[in-house]
C-alpha cells in the first residue's frame, strides 16, 4: 500500500464529499486546507451547476469567486441542506474542535443553518478524547484578559493568537493542555461567558458524517 501524504489524504476526503453535492443548489461551504481541495474539485466537477454558495470565510468567499461560483449572504440563502467543512480534531461522537483558521463562528451558524453538516478531514484528525489541538475561543477585544482569567480555571493556557483578528473584527484565544471530556458541558460554560463571542467547539451540533481521507482511501465514520 503507497503512503499517502497529508496533503493527499485531504484531497480524497475532499473528492468523497462531492458524492453529497446535488446539481442547483446552495450549500455551505467552510474555511481551511481541506476546504480550498473540496473548493477546487467542486468548481472542476459541478462547473456551472452550482446554484450559489454561502461562505464561511473572506478566504473561502475569494476562491469561490475566482472559480465562477457565486457567493451569496446566508440571509438571502435561508435553510441550507447541505454543509462542507473541515476540522481541527474530531471525537467519535463527532463532536469537533474548529477554528484552526479563525473562521469558528461563522462556521458555527452556518452549520446550525444547515440540514446536513459533512465534515471532511484526514485520518490524523480522529481522536479519542479532544484537546491535544488547542481549543480557540473568539472574544471581543475589550474582554481579552477577563475572558482569559476564566478561561484558565479550566487547568488550561489561554493564549493570544498573535497578529490575528477575526474576519468580524474579534481576537482568539487559543487553550492549550486541554483534556476534553465532556464537550457538550464545556461548550455551555464557555459561551456563557461575559465577552466571549463563540467557542471552536461543535458539541451541541456535531457533524452528521465525518470523511477521513486514509492510505487506502475514503472513510466515512458515523456517530
Amino acid at each position: 500500500m503507497t503512503k499517502m501524504t497529508p496533503d493527499e489524504k485531504k484531497i480524497i476526503a475532499a473528492q468523497a464529499a462531492l458524492d453529497y453535492i446535488k446539481p442547483n443548489t446552495v450549500i455551505g461551504v467552510g474555511t481551511g486546507s481541506t476546504v480550498n481541495h473540496f473548493i477546487d474539485l467542486l468548481a472542476k466537477n459541478f462547473e456551472g451547476q452550482i446554484k450559489a454558495a454561502v461562505s464561511s470565510s473572506v478566504a473561502s468567499t475569494e476562491r469561490m469567486q475566482k472559480h465562477g461560483i457565486p457567493v451569496i449572504d446566508l440571509n438571502e440563502a435561508g435553510r441550507l441542506s447541505i454543509y462542507v467543512d473541515g476540522a481541527d480534531e474530531s471525537n467519535h461522537q463527532l463532536h469537533l474542535i474548529k477554528g484552526g483558521g479563525g473562521a469558528l463562528t461563522r462556521e458555527k451558524i452556518i452549520a446550525a443553518a444547515s440540514d446536513e453538516f459533512i465534515c471532511i478531514a484526514d485520518a490524523s484528525k480522529l481522536v479519542d478524547v479532544l484537546g491535544s489541538f488547542p481549543l480557540p475561543v473568539e472574544v471581543i477585544p475589550m474582554a481579552q484578559n477577563l475572558v482569559a482569567r476564566q478561561l484558565e480555571k479550566f487547568d488550561c493556557e489561554a493564549r493570544l493568537r498573535a497578529d490575528f483578528v477575526t474576519d468580524n473584527g474579534h481576537i482568539i484565544l487559543d487553550l492549550h493542555d486541554l483534556q476534553i471530556e465532556d464537550p457538550l458541558a464545556l461548550e455551555n460554560q464557555i459561551n456563557q461567558m461575559t465577552g466571549v463571542v463563540c467557542v471552536g467547539l461543535f458539541a451541541h451540533r456535531p457533524a452528521d458524517v465525518l470523511i477521513l481521507g486514509e492510505d487506502d482511501g475514503a472513510r466515512k465514520v458515523f456517530a
